[in-house]
């Protein structure tokens, strides 16, 4: 590109200092800094940490204070998804209503300023989600400014055999989800936007044949070197260390993991690094009891993002066995240290880790999922060498598309797609 495009990034969550989705809106507002004049807009609650980041108010950076519906609508959420964590499609349903009111604060402090052409692309980062409206798409086509949505992402039904699960995660509502399709808003949005970046292949499907022509696949996580540098060690003679990262709740599938690891941790092949804390800290830590694997397992709890990577590093193998994951940067952040992935053959970590940078296990019932992951991990811990190999192929393949860079480089040649009518779409393989 010969000049840098002014583009207004809308991200409602975006945030240094947490995770998962805040953390991308606020990672990829940063990293398109490197391609464009960016501003963002973000939600109040992201004020202070933005600060404390280094961004000036009101030249990098507009804070808009939607509390008035956010608040109580994320609290209603909360209540009908039986508790943080839980019900996380009750709980973008409810956010489905709250976020409008975002837009249209938005549009009452920056309307004239897109509508004098101040801002080349606007640019909706997050929500992640492909249910979610935008009202803003179609104000920005009228004013002749390309409107971006994405990487959107999600969606992606609960697998057969693992309804217990699904019950226990709140998600019956789940079922009803095709029916966001039917949504007006949705449709609009995609009709008005000028260039649709999904996140995942399923979402990919799910356009509608008359936005085909916009669509283009880019996954939406990516990871920072500075954050990730450390590089994992080598496995110990006769040893292997496995670690899983993320929420303890039943789709992570962590129980299946001990399940299967059992004999491997039992007899001493195999140690196994549990991060991450939940509702089911309690039965996975009796489960391990039961299975009297003592010391071959450690529950680390919560820890702090950014000491994630020196637990990390003294593995060589990422077990992450979750059944419905969207995106998956836990598993770029462990692919970035050189750690071989092992994930579920299903949606968005099967997406990440491709075809020769991991292992990818069989999505079936759970008695066939705990075969397969008992089947892998007994080859990897007979076959150090080649966990390390792959491993290394893990991170070439983050250092030469994941990187928070990389993603800005790949969305800057979407700007100029937009700003250079007659070029080719571009398209990116991953």
């Amino acid at each position: 590109m010969t000049d840098r495009p002014k583009v207004l990034v809308m991200a409602e969550a975006a945030n240094p200092e947490w995770v998962s989705v805040p953390l991308v809106g606020w990672s990829m507002a940063q990293a398109l800094r490197e391609v464009a004049d960016v501003h963002l807009v973000t939600q109040i609650r992201n004020r202070e940490a933005i600060l404390r980041a280094g961004l000036v108010e009101g030249r990098d950076f507009t804070a808009i204070d939607s509390e008035a519906f956010a608040e109580p609508l994320w609290k209603l959420g909360t209540k009908l998804a039986g508790g943080s964590g839980q019900g996380w499609t009750i709980q973008q349903a409810v956010a489905t209503l709250a976020y409008p009111y975002f837009e249209r604060l938005v549009w009452k402090r920056f309307g004239a300023a897109i509508r004098a052409g101040e801002y080349d692309i606007v640019h909706r980062v997050t929500p992640l989600s492909p249910i979610q409206q935008s009202p803003i798409a179609a104000k920005c086509r009228r004013a002749g400014v390309p409107f971006v949505v994405g990487p959107i992402n999600g969606g992606v039904p609960w697998p057969k055999g693992f309804e217990a699960e699904m019950r226990n995660e709140r998600e019956r509502l789940s079922k009803l989800r095709s029916l966001y399709k039917l949504l007006p808003g949705r449709g609009a949005t995609l009709r008005n936007a000028s260039a649709i970046l999904v996140g995942g292949r399923f979402t990919e499907r799910e356009m509608p044949d008359r936005v085909r022509d916009k669509v283009i696949y880019i996954p939406e996580n990516a990871i920072d070197p500075a954050r990730f540098w450390r590089q994992a060690v080598p496995a110990e003679p006769g040893k292997l260390r496995a670690c899983f990262i993320g929420r303890l709740v039943p789709l992570k599938g962590v129980d299946m993991l001990l399940e299967a690891a059992a004999p491997l941790l039992s007899d001493g092949q195999l140690h196994l690094d549990i991060i991450g804390d939940g509702p089911m800290m309690g039965p996975l830590t009796a489960q391990a009891d039961a299975l009297g694997l003592g010391d071959s397992v450690t529950f680390h709890g919560w820890v702090a993002h950014e000491d994630i990577q020196d637990i990390l590093a003294q593995s060589q193998l990422l077990a992450f066995p979750s059944i419905r994951e969207f995106g998956g940067g836990v598993v770029l952040e462990a692919m970035a240290l050189g750690l071989a992935p092992m994930v579920m053959d299903y949606a968005g970590p099967a997406e990440l880790v491709g075809e020769n940078a991991g292992y990818l296990i069989p999505m079936t019932d759970r008695a066939g999922v705990v075969a397969a992951l008992r089947t892998t991990l007994a080859h990897c811990t007979a076959n150090t060498e080649e966990v390390a190999a792959v491993g290394a192929r893990a991170k070439a393949r983050i250092d030469g598309l994941f990187t928070w860079s990389a993603k800005a480089r790949q969305i800057a040649e979407v700007y100029d797609w937009l700003r250079h009518p007659g070029r080719p779409k571009p398209g990116f393989a991953f």
